[in-house]
């Protein structure tokens, strides 16, 4: 490990980096679910388990980033983590009023 390395993670203990590591593979993980699920449609698809992943790995992420006391990370995870819920709450809505008014079948 370089100098440099060391220096920027010789003061983080090892279960720090491990919730840094962790948060860092959930919010990656979803660009792998939405190309499998892109692949299996044969066309450009976002399941709703991309945002559960953005969510997931984004307030991972954020509890990180409050630790490090880095302010550019916290804003960069909250305002993310903002976006992630308002197109869960969509799509959970519309679920929702599709099961409350299903269509018509004539």
């Amino acid at each position: 490990m370089s100098d440099t390395a060391a220096a920027c993670t010789e003061a983080i203990p090892l279960v720090w980096l491990t919730v840094g590591f962790v948060g860092q593979a959930l919010f990656s993980s979803r660009f792998l679910i939405q190309w499998i699920v892109s692949e299996r449609a044969k066309r450009s698809m976002v399941p709703t388990a991309f945002w559960l992943f953005s969510i997931g790995g984004g307030s991972v992420m954020l509890v990180y980033a409050i630790y490090r006391e880095d302010p550019v990370f916290i804003a960069g995870q909250a305002g993310g983590l903002l976006i992630y819920g308002r197109n869960l709450w969509f799509i959970f809505k519309n679920a929702r009023d599709r099961s409350a008014n299903p269509p018509r079948t004539v």
